[in-house]
């Protein structure tokens, strides 16, 4: 089986995106992620695997300040009644990724298509957006829609909608 972080980068080759990967030091909060990334570029996300009622998975891609109201996201994604965390076992077992490097990158490795992305619509307005590709100890820069591309070339379509809480001043550059 070939290793997922060569066929993440082969999947970007494939579909023309000339991403850049930097080193990015070992983290597992927003919060540490701030105090260690020093000067790098872009917009920073953070990212949830949330299930709802019917056991459905839902990726929440949101920028790394915006407060999410969990009562209330179900409806702004589509999702059945409210959402919970899914437990660390799930993360690693749908998504193949440790909690500490949650990634909608991640959806390569979701070959049951059992995960929906939603991405807060605010962060399709920013040059660059950062995740970590498949490790937390890397960052990647990408265009949204060069996001969206990767995603849609998993086999899925990406929810873009407002979920809720991002105040003006936080909103991405």
């Amino acid at each position: 089986m070939t290793d997922p972080r060569e066929r993440l980068f082969r999947r970007f080759r494939e579909l023309g995106i000339e991403a850049e990967t930097v080193p990015y030091p070992a983290h597992r909060t927003v919060e540490e992620g701030k105090a260690l990334r020093g000067d790098m570029a872009g917009t920073f996300t953070k990212n949830l695997l949330l299930k709802d009622k019917k056991g459905r998975l839902f990726l929440i891609v949101a920028h790394e300040d915006q407060s999410l109201d969990l009562k209330s996201l179900h409806r702004r994604i589509g999702a059945s009644g409210r959402l919970g965390f899914a437990p660390a076992g799930l993360v690693e077992d749908v998504l193949g990724v440790v909690p500490g490097a949650l990634t909608p990158l991640a959806v390569l490795n979701d070959s049951r298509n059992l995960v929906t992305v939603a991405i807060e619509a605010g962060l399709m307005d920013s040059g660059q957006l950062n995740f970590h590709p498949l490790v937390n100890t890397e960052s990647t820069g990408l265009g949204p829609g060069e996001l969206l591309a990767f995603i849609a070339s998993c086999g899925r379509d990406a929810v873009v909608a407002d979920l809720g809480g991002m105040a003006a001043a936080d909103a991405p550059d």
